[in-house]
């Protein structure tokens, strides 16, 4: 389909213009003013409205294979592209882990059925699956992931050799979940015999602590410096961690590279009250310091990417009590939204909102000819109403999972049309999976 868009205001490379775009077989093949004159099948006068790059979420975990009655990557596929996320990349915590080639591909061939969204999955690492990960391609996976910190799926790493020999030998970008499992389970016990088995939910951020965090994050970047890795800790927490990362080189030449996700920007420990475990996650939701620590780091270039670490459990296992009830949120849908909420409030401006979700990542994982808005480049598109307001109701959830902890929230502006690949996957509530996503490359 050729697309016309005209009248938006182009969001991109830290400038604002006014410009038309044309989209032919998928790409952005002009861009200019005044191209009504164009053909095409569709024309979308966005006049008013802004024109961003689709947000690319480097974090999420869509259940499938095997966590299905959580979600599944058709499901959170819509609910991303409903909220303005064309492209995500994956974890492989699904039911069976995705530790050999064979697995990874399965995941792979399950998004090219039914996933709306353009999509990359992450290779696991488990304590003795080295041979595996030597074979993953650069050109077509966007890294290995290593948990050093239990969570979600039991996919521990903490073997010494083994995290050396990940670290000296992985031909890809290694993503790091950092929580000192040590740390973590001196804590466990405290806390258990303070409490048994009801613990009060805002004991979470002193069970997994400031220490555990900067002690295993701390840890990484010394495996990486010392053997030159290109490293990305994920889903930084702690005002301490800031230091560990470097901003004063542009990010396509860093070997460190950080992430902060939605929620720890927007919610902090006085939060549990009202929240309790709709927000636990790991690493936990900490303090008002933090939250406003890390909100600085974002502006000031320390922490690179903005992700969701989308983690969508059912109702019921989120309503148990603390030890069983499961960490994760699903926040996919809205973490466009809930970042535009901070431009309202005059925090952030719209140029580093698209820095941050959709050109940093690109550079980051070094995505093929995506995140800008460039003639050539695919056309993974977003159009965005700043004066249209979104509820958050219920049934406006496209989660599996039917729940979300901004669930009668306003937010003040509104997504909509999203395009993925050139197609014209949603507008103005309405989906079209007439076409799928594609697959995502990386120039490496």
């Amino acid at each position: 389909m050729k697309i016309l868009i005209l009248n938006a205001k182009n969001v991109n490379e830290g400038q604002i213009l006014e410009q038309d775009v044309f989209i032919n077989e998928g790409r952005i093949q002009q861009i200019g003013k005044d191209l009504s004159h164009l053909q095409a099948d569709k024309v979308v006068d966005a006049k008013g409205q802004y024109l961003l790059p689709g947000v690319i979420d480097d974090q999420v975990h869509f259940r499938e294979p095997g966590l299905t009655h959580k979600a599944c990557i058709a499901t959170e596929a819509r609910a991303a592209v409903v909220g303005g996320v064309t492209s995500f990349m994956e974890m492989p915590n699904t039911v069976p882990n995705a530790l050999t080639q064979d697995l990874l591909a399965d995941k792979y061939a399950i998004a090219a059925q039914t996933s709306l969204a353009n999509y990359s999955f992450f290779m696991g690492t488990s304590n003795d699956n080295l041979e595996e990960i030597l074979k993953t391609n650069p050109q077509d996976v966007c890294g290995v992931k290593i948990f050093m910190g239990s969570s979600t799926g039991n996919m521990l790493v903490d073997n010494a050799k083994a995290l050396e020999a990940v670290f000296s030998q992985c031909p890809v970008l290694i993503a790091t979940h950092c929580e000192d499992e040590a740390t973590v389970k001196a804590n466990s016990e405290k806390y258990r015999q303070l409490y048994g088995e009801d613990v009060p939910m805002h004991c979470h951020p002193e069970i997994r602590d400031v220490e555990a965090c900067l002690k295993s994050s701390s840890f990484a970047v010394e495996l990486a410096k010392k053997h030159n890795t290109r490293l990305h800790i994920l889903h930084i927490t702690t005002q301490e961690e800031l230091a560990l990362f470097d901003n004063t080189k542009p990010l396509k030449d860093k070997r460190i590279t950080s992430e902060v996700c939605v929620h720890h920007l927007w919610f902090n420990k006085n939060d549990y009250a009202k929240y309790g475990s709709q927000i636990k996650c790991n690493p936990a939701v900490k303090d008002e310091h933090h939250q406003k620590a890390l909100f600085e780091a974002l502006l000031d270039d320390r922490l690179d990417i903005i992700a969701t670490d989308h983690a969508p459990h059912t109702w019921d296992e989120k309503q148990q009590g603390y030890w069983k009830a499961p960490s994760g949120v699903p926040l996919v849908q809205h973490t466009l939204l809930l970042m535009l909420e901070y431009y309202h409030q005059g925090r952030i401006g719209l140029a580093k909102v698209v820095e941050k979700m959709c050109h940093a990542p690109a550079v980051c994982f070094q995505l093929a000819e995506r995140g800008f808005i460039r003639e050539g480049y695919w056309a993974d598109l977003v159009l965005v109403d700043l004066d249209k307001p979104t509820t958050v109701t219920k049934p406006s959830l496209y989660y599996r999972c039917e729940w979300s902890p901004f669930e009668g929230y306003t937010f003040k502006s509104a997504i909509t049309h999203t395009i993925v690949s050139g197609h014209l996957a949603y507008a103005n509530g309405v989906l079209d999976e007439s076409q799928k996503g594609k697959r995502l490359r990386f120039d490496r």
